[in-house]
């Protein structure tokens, strides 16, 4: 019998927090109604009291230090892989779905040598140079998608700009025809959601749903690439499929899959979260409407300050000791990135938002060998979106209540309604943005 949603989120979360509250004086609860706009002060709580935290809602140990998440994330004794950790199986109704399948090929479920393997194949398209290459037209898309909010004075700065952005890029990128985006987006959306560590069964049902169409749809295109390639990256995938093996079907369809949804969520949270907090700080806003050299520096500093993607998680594939705390062989543990972002012991006044801060070691694409492949495509997307934001209008400002979407691992809004008055400027020309090598 499937377990009514009411009953999951009122009754049984509530009650294993309670337990979990009692017998160790803390809880885990990222469900807390208080944590959805604001978690960095219940992070900081968390830090304080219990670093090193084992949560029975999340089945797993929750790390919030900066030191503790960086050293996990490097540490080859901790893995993405299940089932080479000894971990309990999944759920079957998760396991045999269609979501879990296709992302069980993906960079983000599997340890080398296939990581590498797979990761040696696309990191090509996301290179330094390439992504360089790609300025032209990220600037061209922004101004297309700028020129109506800016007549009107108004716009929702998600529903308007953030959204849009990156899913036209990847779409170009893979050589997606126009008039297909706006499914990709509802793709994106719900394989999105898939991603988090819990799922109600509707989102289960749709993130499946999802997989089984970008699949299909996925197959369709790639025949024709087969049989007439072009200068995309698909394309270029197809090709390596076929040169030497390296790369199956399903691998091509994981692939695809994961830049869709995690590329287009992780630059849509970017700009929103980070325009957000420029609206917050209009200290900070002025002095990069002023000084829009800084453009690079604030785009770090805005990943630091509310990270777009908050936690991440790895298996002890032996006993592990952290901070005096033994993790055993097969346990889950949660690297929360945005608790490791704000810590004092790294960031001095990690709850201020200073964009001229030196950029720190931050955690907001991860680390070690998951280093997020499309980290160079989101800070140059980030920086153009919100350089032309900046310089583009005056006196912008909220023009309602900004909403936070329902999700944990990846937090962004749902909607930022700001109005403004439009600038002189023209065009958008963020500087040279100094992509990390992804690791």
């Amino acid at each position: 019998m499937q377990v009514p949603q009411w009953f999951i989120y009122k009754v049984a979360i509530p009650a294993l927090a309670l337990k979990e509250r009692l017998q160790t004086g803390v809880a885990f609860n990222p469900l807390d109604s208080r944590t959805k706009e604001d978690p960095y002060p219940y992070y900081a709580w968390l830090r304080m009291k219990d670093p090193v935290h084992r949560s029975a809602i999340m089945r797993g140990w929750v790390l919030s230090r900066h030191a503790d998440c960086f050293a996990v994330l490097r540490d080859q004794r901790f893995g993405v892989e299940p089932e080479h950790a000894g971990a309990p199986a999944l759920p079957p109704e998760i396991a045999e779905g269609a979501f879990y399948r296709l992302f069980r090929h993906s960079l983000l479920a599997l340890d080398p040598p296939d990581h590498t393997r797979l990761r040696s194949l696309a990191r090509k398209a996301f290179t330094r140079g390439a992504v360089e290459r790609m300025r032209p037209r990220i600037v061209a898309i922004v101004d297309e998608l700028l020129a109506e909010p800016l007549q009107r004075g108004e716009m929702d700065i998600i529903a308007d700009f953030a959204f849009p952005l990156p899913v036209i890029v990847i779409a170009e990128m893979l050589g997606v025809p126009p008039e297909d985006r706006a499914q990709f987006k509802a793709w994106s959306d719900d394989l999105g959601e898939g991603l988090e560590p819990l799922l109600t069964p509707e989102q289960v049902q749709r993130a499946d749903r999802a997989a089984r169409e970008l699949s299909a749809y996925l197959r369709a295109i790639i025949g024709e690439r087969r049989r007439h390639p072009r200068e995309d990256l698909l394309s270029a995938l197809v090709l390596a499929e076929e040169e030497g093996n390296r790369l199956s079907e399903q691998e091509l369809f994981s692939m695809c899959a994961l830049l869709l949804a995690a590329g287009n969520e992780t630059t849509t949270n970017l700009i929103g979260n980070g325009m957000l907090a420029l609206l917050r700080n209009p200290d900070q806003l002025q002095l990069l409407r002023e000084r829009p050299d800084l453009i690079e520096n604030a785009v770090e500093e805005l990943l630091r300050y509310d990270s777009p993607v908050q936690m991440t998680s790895r298996f002890a594939m032996e006993d592990v000791e952290i901070g005096g705390r033994m993790i055993r062989r097969g346990e889950m543990i949660i690297t929360l990135l945005g608790a490791a972002n704000r810590d004092p012991a790294v960031f001095p006044y990690p709850n201020r938002l200073d964009i001229t801060r030196t950029p720190g070691p931050h955690l907001a694409f991860g680390l070690g060998v998951h280093y997020c492949l499309g980290a160079p495509l989101a800070r140059l997307e980030g920086a153009i979106a919100i350089d032309a934001l900046v310089r583009r209008t005056q006196d912008l400002r909220l023009a309602g209540q900004p909403r936070w979407r329902e999700t944990l691992v990846l937090r962004g809004l749902r909607t930022l309604p700001v109005a403004f008055t439009a600038s002189a400027a023209r065009s958008t020309s963020a500087p040279e943005i100094v992509a990390a090598s992804a690791n």
